[in-house]
């Protein structure tokens, strides 16, 4: 049986033999007039027509003086009807490779194809090729078949060959971006983005991971996981509406739902509170949803049936904690929610205090909903960069989305009271002095900013969770380059023995 080295020892060969006959396999130049999803979709405007398409060989096939070639590019594929006479012969000045020499292309490849649009006695569309021009020699075989998970992730080139339907999912992930920043601009927004290396974190009760900067004397860095300090900064500044969209990192584990590095986007409009945020922000995921996927109601997210249209009904914190659980959020008994949480088979590492406790309780009752709901008012111990509501001072103006068990968003009326967000910082602090290493860091400029003032304001954020989540995949599923512990196997050893891995 041969192996992988068989294989590329074999198109070493053939690249040899193009070399000899003085062709370049690697030319940087394409003449391309037409994607091949064009030519087939719109054939009745095609047909008859010379067209130039590129793509990368699916199959061949050669019977005698007659060929045919599968080829694909992004937009789909397209049969090459080949036949002696028609087509060029090969001519390594021009690239062409004739069909006397077809024997040195193979799968993988990369090709350009020019001829005439037309339909095959079968009645198959094709281009009738006048001529065939090698644009990248392929050293290794496509798979036909990539199942195992682990190897897709690794290569994710090959599996989204392999895999069509992987390539449309991330297509639809940069509609999903595409229309977030489209819904936003339309409201006004301005895009700006924003530093990822801070001096400080915060914005969210996350691990950062840490770097240094040689340019500064080597001073400490994080890498930001959040957006949401810089851009009320820009409020300050005197921005009305600002948004950013990219990436964000936080130095925890893996999960169906949880990367380390992913894409979000946090907004912030001043002269709006936390009723105008949930109307805003609703109609953006409905606009969301119907741009991505064409609907508002999907049958299996995260194994609820959800519908998005309607107006979404609202629940309150503290009332939920107390039907479900009994629990009272204002005077929390610490020892009551570790029993809640080990009676529900919760293990949590390191020290718990009751903020934790109480955010792991919520989650417990936050699976079970299907939703859409948004749930509002959180206490103000557990919202830390929220304005409290004026009717109950014990909470906080902030909401969240609660869709198929999970949070996909979070906004809230921003505070804008400097010596009220110094003193929750100092209790951030605290907590973190005593272990808690997902408590906020004291940002001091952050508190100078709100000194020189910022206006009123409602902010927003929300991930690519909410893309895996009605995508229906996880979320190492959901982006196209995962974060992989960093091996190399022994194939590849055997491939490259004289190099260094």
């Amino acid at each position: 049986m041969a192996t992988l080295q068989d294989y590329r020892n074999e198109r070493l060969r053939k690249l040899a033999e193009l070399k000899e006959l003085g062709f370049d396999a690697y030319p940087a130049k394409s003449y391309r007039t037409n994607m091949i999803g064009d030519v087939t979709g719109k054939f009745d405007e095609f047909e008859g027509k010379t067209v130039t398409v590129d793509g990368r060989i699916v199959s061949i096939r050669k019977f005698g003086k007659l060929a045919f070639i599968v080829l694909r590019d992004q937009t789909g594929e397209v049969q090459l009807f080949i036949q002696d006479g028609q087509v060029e012969v090969t001519d390594a000045s021009k690239g062409f490779i004739g069909i006397k020499n077809l024997n040195l292309l193979d799968t993988g490849d990369f090709i350009e194809a020019s001829g005439d649009v037309m339909k095959t006695k079968t009645g198959e569309i094709s281009v009738g090729a006048k001529s065939l021009r090698l644009l990248t020699k392929a050293l290794r075989p496509m798979s036909t078949e990539l199942t195992n998970k682990e190897e897709r992730f690794r290569r994710r080139y090959v599996d989204m060959n392999v895999n069509p339907d992987v390539r449309e999912r991330f297509m639809r992930r940069s509609k999903f971006w595409q229309a977030t920043r489209q819904f936003l601009l339309d409201e006004g927004f301005v895009e700006i983005n924003i530093p990822v290396l801070e001096h400080t974190t915060g914005g969210a009760d996350a691990n950062p991971f840490v770097t240094h900067m040689d340019a500064l004397d080597d001073q400490q860095f994080y890498l930001r996981i959040s957006h949401e300090l810089p851009l009320k900064r820009l409020l300050g500044a005197g921005f009305e509406k600002v948004f950013d969209i990219g990436p964000r990192f936080r130095n925890e584990n893996y999960s169906d739902e949880h990367l380390p590095e992913h894409v979000a986007m946090e907004s912030y409009a001043a002269f709006q509170d936390y009723e105008d945020g949930m109307k805003l922000y609703e109609r953006m995921m409905k606009y969301v949803a119907e741009q991505t996927w064409g609907t508002l109601q999907f049958e299996n997210v995260n194994g609820f049936k959800i519908d998005l249209s309607g107006e979404w009904p609202r629940v309150e914190y503290a009332d939920i904690m107390k039907k479900e659980y009994d629990v009272d959020v204002f005077n929390p008994d610490l020892e009551q929610l570790k029993g809640i949480l080990k009676k529900e088979g919760v293990e949590l590492d390191g020290d718990v205090n009751v903020n934790r406790a109480l955010d792991n309780v919520w989650k417990l009752i936050r699976k079970r909903t299907a939703g859409p709901v948004w749930m509002i008012h959180e206490p103000v111990e557990i919202s830390p960069l929220a304005k409290t509501d004026p009717n109950d001072p014990r909470v906080t103006q902030r909401f969240h989305p609660v869709i198929a068990g999970s949070e996909l968003g979070n906004g809230f009326s921003e505070l804008n009271d400097p010596i009220d967000q110094l003193n929750r910082f100092v209790e951030q602090q605290g907590l973190r002095d005593s272990g808690d290493d997902e408590a906020m860091m004291l940002d001091i400029d952050f508190v100078e900013m709100l000194e020189y003032g910022m206006p009123p304001a409602c902010g927003w954020g929300n991930s690519e969770r909410n893309f895996w989540f009605f995508e229906g995949v996880t979320a190492r599923e959901g982006v196209p380059f995962p974060q992989l512990k960093h091996e190399i196997d022994e194939t590849t050893k055997a491939i490259y023995p004289g190099v260094k891995l």
